[in-house]
């Protein structure tokens, strides 16, 4: 991926970056593996707005990302790289030696005519192809981690996240997350070696508030600029600070760096060191 500059014929341009797509080999989505994404607008099955700026937007269609990996020793060949709308990286068109096709996320390296396979055996280190932790020898770089085995890939799946196999000992791998958290995985876990493409992303600017609707986001109102009786950060003369001890939301609760893990989680004592 690359990031494209353009000439800055207007204001939302002159700030405004855009991927050059580069990568991308195949423009249509796979028919047998998309269905249409919904729109919820932020809302639960009550109707209510449960997560806020949510509406409107280009349509999608969700693409079937193949997260468990479980075609074991089945040969794959990569015939394209394509765009998914729904997520950072790219993903990759994979056929399988028994006629089947699926989606997994690209990771850096992995290019059309290569071939991945899966395998709970030891197989060979190779970017795409997925492994038990167990098999995995320390420092290797791998993405799209199971938490529990056979569950699907849980952890490491946006763009450019990558996590390092510290080792393995007793019924546990020991990794390192990108946050820079290191805990504990049950070994029997798939992963997939290597690190997730496209990490160019984050270097993209958005340039102009018409995009963010295009990718669904409505705009978000500051608390100081409301009123009184609308959030708890409102109201007073012109400009004016919080005002309060602690920073809160629409709804009283606090809010801005404040750490939201329960206490007494049941998966704490897997944690060997806090990303803090």
């Amino acid at each position: 991926m690359g990031i494209k500059l353009v000439k800055p014929t207007t204001p939302g341009r002159r700030g405004a970056s855009f991927d050059d797509f580069a990568d991308i080999t195949k423009t249509k989505p796979e028919k047998s593996l998309i269905i249409i994404r919904k729109q919820k607008s932020g809302r639960n099955n009550q109707g209510k707005i449960t997560v806020r700026h949510r509406g409107g937007g280009a349509k999608r269609y969700i693409r079937l990302v193949d997260f468990k990996r479980n075609k074991f020793n089945i040969p794959a060949k990569v015939v394209a790289i394509e765009y998914d709308p729904n997520r950072g990286a790219k993903l990759a068109l994979l056929n399988y030696q028994n006629g089947t096709k699926g989606y997994i996320i690209a990771p850096i390296g992995l290019s059309v005519g290569s071939t991945v396979v899966s395998s709970k055996e030891l197989i060979e280190i190779k970017v795409g192809n997925a492994l038990l932790l167990k098999n995995i020898p320390a420092g290797v770089e791998v993405h799209n981690i199971e938490i529990e085995p056979g569950q699907g890939a849980k952890i490491a799946r946006g763009a450019g996240n990558t996590v390092y196999v510290m080792g393995v000992e007793g019924n546990y791998a020991q990794i390192k997350l990108p946050s820079g958290e290191i805990r504990l995985v049950k070994k029997d876990c798939l992963c997939t070696i290597g690190r997730v493409g496209n990490q160019d992303k984050r270097h993209i600017k958005i340039g102009k508030a018409g995009r963010k609707r295009h990718l669904g986001i409505r705009p978000t109102v500051r608390g100081s600029a409301m009123n009184p009786v609308d959030h708890p950060h409102g109201g007073g003369e012109g400009n004016q600070p919080i005002g309060l001890k602690h920073p809160k939301t629409p709804w009283g609760k606090p809010a801005l760096g404040v750490r939201t893990r329960k206490k007494f989680k049941s998966s704490n004592r897997l944690i060997i060191k806090r990303r803090k």
